[in-house]
């Protein structure tokens, strides 16, 4: 992850100095990580979930849940102003992508069958994310 402070990187030699090769290829590249593979995915301490790739604030356990899907999902973004969202024309129809505002990292997909309430599921890949856990 970059650092905070340290601004976002602007060339993609310089993202793949930054990111690891599966960091690089969700965030840069639109990919998606195996299901159940994030060690994120069963994070139940408190804390946030910030980009990893620029630091941005994205979402917090607070509004995380267990979908059952493979993937760290939440009902909404702890920091909406830094989620940004947008048509995903792709060979599984049209679905809505999203994005950290900040860097323009793809995060994953926003679907309308979550919980209360929102009713949305942010899926989001465990790759794309920072876990930076609340301290006491």
């Amino acid at each position: 992850m970059v650092n905070q402070g340290e601004g976002v990187p602007a060339t993609e030699a310089e993202w793949r100095d930054a990111l690891t090769d599966d960091q690089y290829h969700v965030l840069r590249e639109a990919g998606t990580e195996r299901p159940f593979s994030s060690a994120l995915l069963d994070v139940d301490e408190e804390g946030t979930f910030r980009c990893a790739g620029c630091g941005a604030v994205l979402f917090s356990t607070d509004e995380k849940y267990d979908s059952g899907t493979g993937w760290p999902s939440f009902w909404k973004p702890a920091d909406e102003e830094n989620v940004a969202t947008k048509p995903d024309h792709g060979l599984l129809g049209t679905r809505t992508e999203v994005l950290c505002a900040t860097c323009e990292g793809h995060l994953g997909h926003v679907f309308e069958d979550g919980p209360d309430p929102t009713g949305l599921r942010y899926c989001i890949n465990g790759d794309a994310l920072a876990f930076d856990p609340d301290e006491e």
